[in-house]
């Protein structure tokens, strides 16, 4: 094949979005709120089941409006993975919040829930699974220690969207779900994100924190004859040409998904014979789940040298990456957080695991020398 890059991710459109972009600019509907914006919350609110879904400017202000809606005060503790980009922590950090990491578990990479309930203490407040790659926690399990305990489940289903757990999407099981539509993820709209409210109790004031601390929405729906400052909030919300972008997204998210999964089969089915000799391992996906195939990592044996495997996989023009740096032995975890137990499955996983380009549009024959490639790294 051809020497052309094979870059780690390519962000797809589908061909609208600037239609879209020109239509709300004709509009004069610029500010959040907009046309596309309501197109958007209706879809999710739908698709997810939901009682309320809103925009926002990214899963991480999604987080932070969670953090919010949870009243976490200063020493509140929020039970979490280490393995997670580090805004699962940042958002109840911000609060005054103590992240507790726990381990998690070796065959998916999730939040192992058979650590959970020995970590709860009288401060603990919040569990937050973190659904990596887009394969689901066990939620049954969570939300029946959460509710054992008078805890909020807050899913951070950053990867998520367009996967289910037993049939219920990704991000509408616990009280609070966080999407994101960063340009790394399956939907896109460059930077952004939403928060799914899924408690109905917290829906309006989910609302309120969003614009601000203000009834404003309300306001504009005729339900109050003026808006004011309620509560303590922030400005959550996109503007109206990124609602613009993700309109077309959302609306082919079932073809991106399908092509996305064909992509992860291919390569779930090349390295197979690799699994088998002992060279890595790959993604495991239990029976109750529906991955939305957001990406393709394998786990190196642990005598193979990750650098090495990367250094030779750039050096044939192709771009894989590792993640993540476990939290807990960052500086700011070992300064705000607290571990709860060992955490050998996180520190051993996180350094034999490397992500491999996947993005709609990637061809057989790329697929195909990526893991010639891979295979030729780890001998």
């Amino acid at each position: 094949m051809s020497k052309e890059k094979i870059q780690f991710n390519r962000p797809y459109m589908t061909g609208k979005e600037l239609y879209y972009i020109a239509e709300a600019k004709f509009g004069n509907m610029l500010a959040g709120d907009g046309p596309f914006t309501k197109r958007c919350h209706q879809w999710l609110e739908q698709q997810a089941g939901c009682s309320k879904a809103l925009l926002t400017h990214s899963c991480t202000a999604a987080l932070e409006m969670a953090a919010l809606l949870l009243d976490i005060h200063p020493g509140d503790e929020i039970i979490m993975p280490s393995f997670t980009f580090v805004s699962t922590a940042n958002a109840f950090v911000l609060r005054g919040g103590v992240p507790v990491f726990v381990d998690i578990r070796e065959d998916t990479l999730n939040l192992d829930e058979r650590l959970i309930e020995a970590a709860i203490t009288p401060r603990t407040k919040a569990i937050v699974p973190v659904h990596y790659a887009g394969v689901a926690c066990e939620m049954d399990t969570i939300l029946a220690i959460a509710e054992k305990h008078g805890l909020k489940v807050v899913e951070d289903a950053a990867q998520g969207v367009m996967a289910s757990y037993k049939g219920r999407p990704l991000g509408s099981i616990g009280h609070l779900g966080a999407y994101s539509f960063h340009e790394t993820k399956n939907v896109i709209s460059g930077e952004g994100g939403a928060i799914l409210v899924n408690d109905p109790l917290l829906a309006q004031r989910a609302e309120i924190i969003r614009e601000k601390g203000t009834d404003r929405s309300r306001f504009f729906r005729g339900e109050v004859d003026k808006y004011t400052w309620q509560e303590a909030g922030s400005s959550f919300l996109p503007g109206e040409l990124i609602a613009a972008f993700l309109w077309a997204q959302l609306e082919d998210a079932e073809a991106i998904t399908r092509d996305r999964l064909q992509a992860w089969d291919r390569y779930h089915a090349a390295l197979a014979p690799l699994e088998q000799r002992g060279l890595l391992r790959r993604p495991v996906v239990p029976a109750d789940c529906r991955h939305n195939a957001h990406m393709y990592y394998v786990l190196l044996s642990p005598h193979i040298d990750r650098q090495a495997v990367l250094s030779e996989l750039k050096q044939n023009d192709i771009y894989s990456v590792f993640h993540y740096v476990p939290l807990h032995s960052s500086p700011a975890g070992r300064r705000f957080a607290r571990t709860h137990g060992a955490m050998e499955v996180t520190d051993t996983q996180s350094e034999r695991l490397i992500r491999l380009p996947l993005w709609v549009g990637l061809a057989e024959e790329q697929q195909s020398f990526v893991v010639d490639t891979l295979e030729r790294a780890m001998r």
